[in-house]
């Protein structure tokens, strides 16, 4: 049977902490994580697209989380073309100037792009080693736009991870529209990529419609990021700041049941915030979708299979 698991896009934001949804006997990195992971089997390590991450921190996530639990890591900022905080390189590839000056990877030294890759990926090998790893989630900007360069980059992507499996979210509308988006599910199944679908405010210059696809027999992602006015300006909180509700949320159903039709695996993420929204919204889609299997963890029969141009 299909899992279909629901989780957050953090366990570890400011906002979260402060809004009183972990309870006191959960203190520290340690109780924090084994408490979310106890509540919901996924969550999405936002951390790693600000900074590196450690061989040392993954060997702690796997520990302290449960057989089957798993881990979305974003890519680091640089890796899918967004300027990254000097500061944040390896010290080794750092370029001159101030730590918080912005740095593309056009700026390194050829070959180093590579290494960073490397060392992001190999800080992974524990969680790989511990079948605690979901997906590499590669955000592209929103410049990253259809075309040659970035069909080019996709496919040095595919030749890079390996077996690594990865989820690519898609911020510019061309990828989307009804005659490029069967062109772009094309894309990225020769590249071995999960396709993650979007939910987001609708009737803006930067909106991304809820079209859905299987391009990866694997896993299938679907990422909610609030329904904000402000999607795609302003600050964080301005951007993802919303509570979802269930009639919200009930037209996503059958869509995900869909993917679920021929995905081993669908990870549904709540990206927006402040507080507690998140984990608000992850319970109750949760409680929307609940169908406990044999195990008690949360299945979805196969369904319809998906349309592989999307639906909407």
């Amino acid at each position: 049977m299909t899992r279909i698991d629901v989780g957050t896009c953090s366990w570890t934001d400011p906002a979260l902490l402060a809004s009183g949804w972990y309870p006191p006997s959960a203190r520290g990195p340690e109780g924090r994580l084994r408490h979310y992971a106890s509540r919901f089997p996924v969550v999405e390590v936002d951390a790693t697209y600000y900074a590196l991450p450690s061989t040392r921190n993954s060997e702690l996530w796997a520990a302290r989380t449960p057989d089957g639990f798993r881990f979305d890591v974003k890519a680091f900022s640089l890796l899918t073309g967004h300027p990254t905080r000097a500061g944040a390189l390896p010290a080794t590839l750092r370029v001159p100037g101030p730590p918080g000056r912005p740095v593309r990877a056009a700026e390194l030294p050829v070959g180093a792009e590579q290494e960073i890759w490397e060392r992001f990926a190999g800080a992974l090998d524990p969680l790989i080693a511990a079948d605690r790893l979901g997906t590499v989630l590669l955000q592209f900007p929103p410049w990253f736009a259809p075309g040659p360069a970035a069909q080019a980059a996709l496919g040095r992507w595919a030749e890079r991870a390996r077996e690594i499996p990865l989820a690519v979210e898609l911020r510019h509308p061309a990828w989307l529209t009804p005659s490029a988006f069967p062109g772009t599910t094309a894309l990225l199944r020769s590249a071995g990529a999960a396709f993650v679908a979007v939910d987001v405010a609708q009737g803006l210059p930067t909106s991304l419609p809820p079209v859905t696809a299987v391009t990866s027999s694997a896993t299938a992602v679907v990422r909610f990021h609030g329904r904000s006015r402000q999607w795609g300006t302003g600050s964080k909180e301005d951007r993802f700041r919303h509570r979802y509700t269930a009639a919200e949320l009930r037209p996503w159903l059958p869509r995900i049941q869909q993917l679920a039709g021929k995905a081993d695996r669908v990870h549904v993420l709540f990206n927006n915030c402040c507080g507690d929204a998140a984990v608000s919204a992850a319970e109750l889609m949760t409680h929307l979708l609940e169908r406990p299997g044999p195990s008690g963890r949360r299945t979805a029969r196969p369904a319809v299979p998906v349309d592989d141009t999307g639906t909407a």
